[in-house]
């Protein structure tokens, strides 16, 4: 039996396939519900239609969710969630602080996953920076917005410092079939979900040059590899990466279809252009940016990352990927543990 929910009421910015989806959740929960998303032709049809036709036509919104492109509309609540692309995120969070009912926001949940460019600034401290009363919170794991709109089984992560607040929040995004679990580790759960995003662009590189199964679980298996070793170097605790927002989101988006970032690649590896492939998508596939905000920290830091060094050449210096995988393998021979 679940227990009663703290929040009456949450605010989701960003109204993609991922924060429609959460709103819905948020929302069968029990919470009013307000989604904000700048589209105003879109606010309005989620308003009129009780769906978000372009991102998640699958969704079928409660009554308790309600759709506005105004930010003078919107109410105060105790529970703001930022589901806005990584590109968009510091914008987004330094208009809600100008706003007068953000003096009654608890904590912000950021469901965003992505480095900042230049900055090297994780998600929630972006939140934290433009809302410092606000207890920063973060939302990950292996959870395509595709499948939680189908309300299939699904685990989930919390990372928050503040106990009691992680509990409330764990309450909140739980439901039958939706099971969420907690860390304190924000920093471990962030490099984790901005990290995978790379690895499944190379994971669909390989797949589109049909180099099989082995070498795609070579891969997968030697990404992790990597993201402990910058994920632990700037703060997260080893263990992390080997729960939900690290393993499990990695192995999620280097397999599955639903990943932007596995599309992606490819697409990539059958030979088309980045810049076509970008102009045909909807909706942000984040390990594009975040490839360069990703090898840039690495660099910084000292930190070996041979594969994010191939999938940024590819991405940015137009190497072909055949020669990237091909570097890959003729690298000279290391200990595993190494």
């Amino acid at each position: 039996m679940m227990a009663a929910c703290e929040f009456d009421s949450a605010l989701v910015l960003g109204a993609g396939s991922w924060g429609t989806a959460l709103a819905s959740v948020l929302g069968q929960r029990g919470l009013r519900v307000q989604l904000w998303g700048r589209d105003a032709e879109l606010m309005a049809q989620i308003q009129a239609e009780r769906c978000n036709a372009r991102y998640a036509p699958m969704v079928r919104l409660p009554e308790t969710v309600t759709a506005t492109a105004d930010w003078g509309q919107l109410q105060p609540a105790p529970l703001l969630v930022v589901v806005t692309p990584s590109l968009h995120l510091a914008a987004v969070v330094e208009r809600a602080a100008q706003l007068p009912w953000v003096e009654q926001v608890r904590v912000a949940v950021s469901c965003t996953k992505g480095i900042e460019a230049g900055s090297g600034r994780r998600m929630s401290q972006l939140v934290a920076a433009a809302l410092p009363k606000v207890v920063p919170a973060v939302l990950t794991g292996p959870n395509h917005a595709e499948e939680v709109a189908r309300e299939l089984a699904t685990a989930t992560v919390v990372a928050c410092e503040d106990g009691p607040m992680v509990a409330a929040l764990q309450s909140a995004f739980t439901l039958p079939w939706m099971r969420c679990y907690t860390t304190a580790d924000v920093a471990g759960a962030e490099w984790g979900g901005a990290l995978k995003n790379p690895y499944a662009i190379a994971a669909g590189i390989a797949k589109g040059l049909d180099l099989g199964d082995n070498a795609i679980s070579a891969l997968v298996t030697r990404a992790l590899a990597e993201m402990v070793r910058l994920g632990t170097a700037m703060g997260g605790k080893m263990e992390t990466f080997y729960g939900l927002s690290g393993v499990g989101d990695l192995v999620a988006t280097c397999y599955s279809e639903h990943s932007r970032n596995h599309r992606v690649g490819l697409a990539l590896g059958r030979g088309q252009r980045l810049e076509d492939i970008l102009a045909a998508m909807t909706m942000v596939a984040e390990g594009v940016p975040n490839t360069r905000s990703l090898h840039s920290t690495a660099q910084a830091c000292g930190v070996r990352m041979p594969l994010l060094d191939e999938i940024y050449a590819v991405l940015y210096a137009g190497k072909d990927p055949r020669l990237a995988m091909r570097d890959l393998l003729s690298r000279d021979p290391r200990p595993e543990a190494d």
